[in-house]
């Protein structure tokens, strides 16, 4: 059959037309190998840096060699960047359902180096100009010169790492596989990590010279909670040191016990809102101040106690003695003056029980506790210590809000004030509702190293648009003390029938200060009595009663209801004598 006739230009345009079809077909099938390949070499240059960053992390003690290995890790993100930024990869994104998912990679391979190129390395260059000793007390006295030279690169790497931070939270998940999805929160996580820590770093850079007595002499207060009888910020003050500070050099030059510093008939300072909920006692006894959630109050009326003992000081420092073991995991056991060997393994149940077992004498007691803390001090400046488990330590106490700092002067506290190390109270945001989950001693005595708190955080109606939603609250406590405890442990430790609580029996004071904007739908105390509390500003506080016999166990139930669109929750509790339960409860509605 003979062929249709077509004119000349139409069988041209027609074989134009093929031909591009083809070369389209080509090109298409050179882009996606192209895309293919890089991909694959980019997967393969990120799973090395993500092997080389947690060897550097065991390189720490050597900022020299950690420096080197950053520059390394440096160049592979470099690599996968690159891999995922040129033309054909940046116009195959907007493709459906691959450009996504070739986007996402893109986001998170630029994130990635820039974090690493211009956060990490920097820092490192400078840090390993200085090497590991710079940070090491010599004769008391650590070097200045390395924070100020931190100070720079440090807000720099901070700016930089909120930023790839930023832009990797944006990234929509909704599109995504699921294994590109869970590699883009794996990053997520990764990157507020280093978000918290740049900061964390450049705070302390900025922070540590003037506090070192980099401007001259600086007088601290030192205080030691106590975890067996419960604050809300941890525990009573029972031991107080005085620590100068000139051009770097730490000094001890005093000691102040608790029971021996005067109590008063009016408060020292305004109390303000916190007078309805704790009455007068946070200011008539320096044991108290820590009895408010909030340290900026605390670390102000400390002051105010030690200025009537004749002590001006600067600023607060607390910390317990969980945090003290942590601390001895960077210096290692150290000696007492009674003849105990200090260490990470028995320091909490050393000066949290076995004192009170050993000595009546509460004086007794309080020195003891005051020259173990003195003693892990002496450790510290005598510079036989590790430098990244001091990191380490310093990083664990400051998350679980164990130690705490407050400055007298407006420009430091400015800069404390957006960290955990300010002791902020808890406050609700576009996207956590955060709940105090505080716990104070009734009985008058040391029971609350045997009282173990396990707590819990619950959604309900959290599907997708649902509103109102509720969240529970569940606070049980456990009273572990022997059977016979009024009668097989000492008068100091069970309280003797204070205050009206049988010898035996813990009595705790808890109060629940619920998020901003939610009500209450239900109320449920275990111990039958009832709630009171209050208002502080614009928070409810719900406050309770329980009596725990030993062995006994009861429970709190609170649930709160809001018409919001937040998914995320935390309860800040009191730290207690468990190293093992985290004072950060965290709770989420999940599959939104």
């Amino acid at each position: 059959m003979p062929e249709p006739f077509l004119p000349s230009p139409a069988r041209t345009a027609g074989r134009v037309i093929v031909w591009a079809l083809l070369a389209a077909v080509v090109l298409a099938v050179i882009a996606t190998v192209w895309i293919g390949v890089r991909g694959a070499m980019a997967y393969d240059h990120l799973r090395t840096a993500q092997q080389s960053a947690g060897e550097i992390a065991g390189q720490l003690d050597d900022i020299g060699a950690a420096a080197g290995a950053i520059d390394d890790l440096g160049a592979h993100t470099s690599a996968a960047r690159d891999l995922t930024s040129d033309p054909i990869w940046a116009g195959a994104e907007a493709l459906p359902w691959i450009g996504p998912q070739l986007a996402a990679v893109a986001d998170v391979a630029d994130a990635i180096d820039r974090v690493v190129t211009d956060a990490a390395a920097p820092i490192a260059a400078v840090a390993g100009d200085f090497g590991t000793d710079a940070f090491r007390p010599v004769d008391g006295r650590i070097d200045t010169t390395v924070f100020a030279e931190l100070e720079a690169p440090s807000w720099r790497a901070a700016d930089v790492a909120a930023s790839a931070r930023d832009d990797i939270a944006a990234v929509d998940r909704r599109p995504l596989l699921p294994i590109v999805e869970d590699a883009v929160d794996e990053v997520d996580g990764l990157l507020q990590q280093a978000t918290t820590a740049t900061d964390a770093l450049a705070r302390a850079s900025s922070l540590l010279p003037s506090m070192l007595g980099a401007d001259g002499p600086r007088d601290h207060l030192l205080v030691t909670q106590n975890n067996a009888e419960w604050r809300t910020l941890g525990g009573i003050v029972g031991a107080a040191s005085v620590i100068r500070t000139n051009e770097g050099r730490i000094a001890l030059t005093g000691q102040l016990s608790s029971s021996d510093i005067a109590s008063y008939d009016r408060p020292v300072l305004d109390l303000g809102e916190y007078e309805t909920i704790y009455q007068l006692k946070p200011g008539r006894y320096l044991q108290n101040v820590t009895q408010v959630p909030d340290f900026s109050l605390t670390g102000r009326l400390a002051q105010e106690f030690a200025a009537r003992e004749g002590q001006s000081v600067g600023s607060v420092i607390s910390l317990d003695p969980v945090a003290l073991s942590y601390l001895l995991e960077a210096t290692g056991p150290v000696q007492l003056p009674t003849g105990d060997e200090l260490t990470s393994d028995n320091a909490v149940q050393l000066l949290l029980n076995d004192v009170y077992l050993r000595y009546e004498d509460p004086r007794m007691q309080d020195a003891f506790f005051a020259s173990a803390a003195a003693a892990v001090f002496q450790a510290l400046t005598d510079g036989n210590v590790d430098p990244a488990k001091l990191v380490t330590a310093l990083g664990r106490s400051g998350t679980e809000h164990r130690l705490l700092l407050w400055s007298a002067d407006d420009a430091e506290q400015k800069l404390l004030a957006q960290t955990t190390l300010s002791g902020p109270v808890p406050a609700t945001d576009d996207d956590t509702a955060r709940l105090g989950v505080y716990m104070n001693d009734g009985t008058g005595s040391k029971m609350d190293y045997y009282v173990t708190p396990d707590v819990t955080l619950t959604w309900d109606g959290c599907g997708p648009g649902t509103t109102p939603r509720t969240l529970t609250l569940d606070v049980s406590l456990t009273n572990s003390a022997p059977t016979d405890a009024a009668t097989s442990l000492p008068r100091y430790i069970t309280g003797g029938g204070a205050f009206g609580v049988p010898a035996g029996t813990a009595r705790t004071v808890g109060e629940v200060y619920l998020p901003a904007g939610f009500d209450v739908v239900t109320s449920v105390n275990g111990n039958g009595t009832g709630f009171g509390g209050g208002m502080v500003g614009d928070r409810q506080v719900l406050s309770y009663t329980m009596d725990l016999e030993p062995g006994e166990t009861k429970t709190i139930t609170i649930a709160v209801r809001a018409d919001t669109a937040i998914t995320d929750a935390e309860a800040w509790m009191t730290p207690t004598a468990d190293a093992d339960l985290s004072p950060v409860l965290q709770s989420s509605c999940g599959g939104e």
